[in-house]
């Protein structure tokens, strides 16, 4: 008996070792998994809650949105993407002034106003020149045949837009004066009205607004802004997001680059899902699109150089209230 009873104990004593080991060994997994946890538990965080905030006016960035592509490359990161729909620039960089957006597309104009307005923008890439997208219209049976004829004249435009610079250079092109035309400020669906009713002789615009004044008035072009400004337009970012999230600006930006090989290539297509987009006749989009020139090229020092001339340009018409520097502007990367 005293053998078995001492068996019976060995026994006992193997289970509840063994059961203190699988105890200890599942304890230790549980730690280790904690451990790990917590350790990433901060950068996991920081990735689930990074998102890309993204403002745009209709155009290439809503086709962007359309396909879901951006939402498919930031997955991976943990970052996430929200659209904000805008109808003007100025009102996109009044947003990342108020910390509301983290990117952005807008004409040259709009970014010098609300640099000059404290906003901390930096600009990320923009496009190659788009010198035939911007004009000047006149009513068809309008007696005024070239640039010169325009002084004296009322011509309506969005004031601090791409096109006022446009009409500055224009008229100094031709040799006349700033002073030497009347300008009326409107917007563009309300300069077509001024300018269909012929309470302005001339109407400074830019597509698709310029293609369906064509079409649909048959207003004639008197000048566009080739050899006159090279009318690019802009994408940009806050100075600390740019400087916190340079992969997901840099996805964004080859994305809005995939589009500008896809119109290119298929410029019809290309129009077609813009005419969805803006509510317009696809014979308009044909030719908005047959006068773009599509490309999105990194900042550059000379790019920047370019902006500083139009800023200088606004400074001494009166419009700034202080002289910029386009330099505070480059982006982190730019050396």
């Amino acid at each position: 008996m005293p053998q078995a009873d001492n068996k019976r104990n060995q026994a006992i004593h193997h289970v509840e070792k063994s059961s203190r080991r699988r105890r200890l060994v599942a304890g230790g997994i549980g730690l280790g998994i904690a451990g790990l946890a917590g350790a990433f538990a901060p950068r996991l965080a920081r990735a689930a809650t990074r998102e890309l905030r993204v403002g745009y006016q209709k155009g290439a960035l809503s086709i962007i949105r359309a396909r879901g592509v951006l939402e498919q490359r930031l997955a991976p990161l943990g970052a996430s993407v929200k659209w904000v729909e805008f109808t003007a620039g100025p009102v996109q960089l009044e947003a990342l002034g108020a910390g509301s957006i983290d990117f952005g597309d807008v004409g040259e104009a709009p970014p010098i106003f609300s640099q000059a307005a404290g906003t901390p923008l930096v600009y990320v890439a923009a496009t190659v020149p788009r010198p035939y997208v911007e004009a000047v219209l006149v009513p068809k049976d309008s007696a005024l045949n070239k640039p010169a004829d325009l002084k004296g004249k009322r011509i309506a435009l969005n004031k601090g837009s791409n096109v006022h610079y446009f009409l500055v250079r224009l008229l100094e092109k031709h040799g006349l004066k700033y002073g030497d035309v009347t300008p009326v400020w409107l917007a563009p669906a309300d300069a077509r009205a001024a300018f269909e009713r012929g309470a302005v002789d001339a109407w400074a615009i830019w597509e698709p607004y310029l293609a369906a004044a064509q079409q649909s008035l048959q207003a004639r072009i008197l000048a566009d802004a080739d050899g006159v400004v090279k009318n690019r337009a802009y994408y940009f970012s806050s100075r600390d997001f740019a400087r916190n999230n340079a992969d997901l600006i840099r996805i964004a930006l080859e994305e809005l680059g995939k589009i500008d090989e896809w119109a290119k290539a298929r410029p019809s297509d290309y129009a077609g899902e813009l005419a969805t987009i803006l509510g317009l006749p696809k014979s308009v989009l044909e030719v908005a699109v047959g006068r773009y020139n599509f490309g999105t090229v990194p900042i550059t020092h000379a790019i920047l150089d370019e902006q500083q001339q139009i800023a200088d340009a606004f400074l001494e018409l009166k419009l700034l209230p202080k002289k910029i520097s386009l330099k505070e502007t480059a982006p982190p990367w730019l050396a």
